[in-house]
This record gives C-alpha cells, sequence and structure tokens, in this order.
C-alpha cells in the first residue's frame, strides 16, 4: 500500500515537470481533424460537419496553415433561393495564423483567419475572422482542440464595412497531432 501511495504521489509531483517536454518546437508540422458547427450570428440556422487542418510552427508559439470545412445541414427553414426545407452542403476554406501561448499541457491561443465560403443555397463570399481556443496535450505530440471563430462574410472591401454585423460562427472539437 506504502508503495503505491508513494508511486502515485511521484507520478503526481513529476507531471509538471514532463508537461515542459509536451508540444510543438520552431518547425513542426501539426495535422487536426474535428468536429464541426456553424451558426449565423443570431444561432438561428445552424450546420454541423467535419474540419481538417494542416499547420506549421514557425516558432514555439506561432502556428499558420489552411483549414478546410465540409458542413452538411436538413432544415425546415428558408433557403437563400426560397426552398423551404431539404439537404444542403457548404464548404470553407481558411488560412490562418494563431499564437499559442504557455507551455505544457494547457495551450490557450488566438488568431486570425482569411478565407471563402461556398456551397449550396449559400452565396459564396469572403470571410474573415478572429479565432480562440485550447489545446490540451494528452501525449507528447497529440492533443484535443477545442476552438471558436468569428467570420465577417464580404464580396469585396466595401461590403466588408457595410457587413461588419453580418458573420457566423465556428466551433470545432478534434483531436490533433505534431510531428
Amino acid at each position: 500500500m506504502k508503495k503505491t501511495l508513494v508511486l502515485v504521489a511521484s507520478a503526481l509531483l513529476a507531471a509538471p515537470l514532463a508537461a515542459f517536454a509536451i508540444g510543438p518546437v520552431a518547425g513542426d508540422k501539426s495535422f487536426t481533424v474535428s468536429g464541426s458547427g456553424s451558426s449565423d450570428n443570431n444561432f438561428d440556422e445552424s450546420a454541423y460537419g467535419v474540419s481538417g487542418e494542416l499547420g506549421y510552427f514557425l516558432t514555439d508559439k506561432w502556428q499558420a496553415g489552411i483549414r478546410q470545412s465540409i458542413n452538411g445541414t436538413d432544415t425546415d427553414g428558408n433557403g437563400i433561393n426560397g426552398n423551404k426545407s431539404g439537404n444542403r452542403w457548404a464548404g470553407s476554406t481558411r488560412g490562418f495564423i494563431d499564437y499559442n501561448f504557455l507551455d505544457g499541457t494547457y495551450r490557450p491561443y488566438i488568431g486570425a483567419n482569411l478565407g471563402a465560403i461556398y456551397g449550396e443555397e449559400v452565396s459564396n463570399t469572403g470571410s474573415a475572422g478572429l479565432e480562440a481556443g485550447l489545446k490540451l496535450y494528452v501525449l507528447e505530440k497529440t492533443y484535443v482542440n477545442f476552438g471558436i471563430e468569428y467570420s465577417w462574410l464580404f464580396n469585396d472591401t466595401n461590403d466588408f464595412e457595410n457587413k461588419s454585423n453580418d458573420g457566423l460562427y465556428n466551433y470545432t472539437i478534434g483531436v490533433g497531432f505534431n510531428w
């Protein structure tokens, strides 16, 4: 019993020391696959899907990459083309840059992205947004990612100024790997 107690106490005390070896270093690549969701800015229409992300760590803290999302929904609401219901799909492709705070197991991040949204019954449009999240490292190079983005939609720079209140939320939970 004493040996077990000492072993458990040693593991708990060693965990913070092991945390320094966890996570990416400059030059590491990352791949994340996530379940995702998106909502308009009033949360009236929502969709759920899959997102994939490929990134590169410019430094131990700065990460840049590309993200692809595919969402689908089956709604009874009014579509853009006047359809009352049906299945729809939408995709988005975004480049991103994030700053990862802290070292160790918990890595909150903030960043920005720029890309496009397209699909059925979706106005093909540009998007620019801010994002935040948390990477929880469960192994040295494996993490669970929780993220949220808000993207403003635009067709050109004048449209962006006129629609600064018009955007959408995208939220993800997934698993990622550094190598």
